[in-house]
């Protein structure tokens, strides 16, 4: 196979017609929230997060992940601030839960698309796509603060969402660090980036449909978040053969042992990517990053 050809084609985002059918469903359930008069109550930001927002999709038809975080409750984490406590931020206890919230976001949403349009999961709402918009996950959350002390020891905090599926559990994440981190990094390597990115996505899914066993736990956002982590002198070259070569290589020597890569960091910087508590291993993104060499035919 000409590789380079394909990986010109790969390297593409998404067509401007999947584009505007994400922005039509990024729309639409701002204006189904808006609509809502129990929602108008609350501040609530409404916005895309994961591989659309941060230009890394590459599925046609892809689904389109939107939170609905209300921002006048929050979850708290005094981790890196012990000592402090809610009334030292001036907080109180409220009684409204995130369940509610959700529930009154699924009300909101069924009104405005319809009860047969709209569909509970244990994390998030789904909105099905029709030829105007594409899928929707709806994930509503609270706003999560992390507190730290500056260098004088005052406090002051993180902000990102916080969400408890139906199930149990909690579920934090940092939309806007890895949106800026991300953007700068694809500033910083003339782009290269996030083209690399969806290059490396669009090969798993190739491998995958062709049986590949090594690709079924790596997800995309692993992907994106490994070559986050190599150094930018990686990007770049003449090819887009050269910097995945390049790319795939460095990966691959640093994942074969957990202590030459267990300070990694996902792309938000704030959550270590080889942790413990992550649903991967940097044992199964090596046997990945081999196995995408092979399928290459690098040598």
């Amino acid at each position: 196979m000409d590789w380079e050809t394909s990986f010109l084609s790969l390297a593409k985002s998404p067509s401007d017609t999947e584009e505007e059918r994400c922005e039509n469903a990024k729309r639409m359930i701002g204006e189904a929230i808006r609509s809502s008069q129990t929602l108008q109550k609350l501040e609530i930001n409404v916005f895309a997060q994961g591989s659309y927002r941060n230009n890394t999709n590459v599925r046609l038809d892809s689904d389109v992940d939107i939170c609905v975080c209300c921002m006048d409750y929050c979850y708290t984490d005094y981790a890196f601030a012990k000592g402090l406590s809610d009334s030292d931020v001036g907080l109180t206890l409220g009684s409204y839960t995130c369940s509610q919230f959700k529930n009154e976001v699924e009300q909101a949403l069924r009104q405005y698309f319809g009860s047969s349009a709209v569909s509970r999961g244990n994390k998030a709402l789904e909105v099905r796509a029709n030829t105007y918009r594409v899928d929707a996950d709806v994930v509503p959350c609270f706003e999560h603060r992390r507190y730290q002390r500056d260098s004088e020891g005052k406090p002051y905090c993180i902000s990102g969402t916080e969400l408890r599926p139906d199930k149990g559990g909690r579920i934090i994440n940092w939309p806007e660090q890895h949106y800026k981190n991300g953007v700068r990094k694809n500033d910083a390597t003339g782009r290269r980036f996030k083209r690399i990115v969806r290059i490396l996505k669009k090969l798993r899914n190739q491998m995958d449909e062709k049986g590949i066993r090594a690709v079924k736990p790596i997800p995309s956002y692993l992907i994106e978040s490994l070559v986050w982590n190599v150094p930018n002198k990686g990007f770049g070259h003449d090819t887009y053969m050269a910097d995945v070569r390049w790319t795939l290589a460095y990966l691959f020597n640093e994942t074969r042992k957990l202590d030459d890569c267990k300070e990694w960091g996902e792309i938000n910087e704030l959550l270590y990517l080889f942790h413990k508590d992550q649903p991967w291993t940097c044992w199964q993104a090596n046997n990945f990053l081999d196995a995408a060499w092979k399928y290459i035919g690098l040598e």
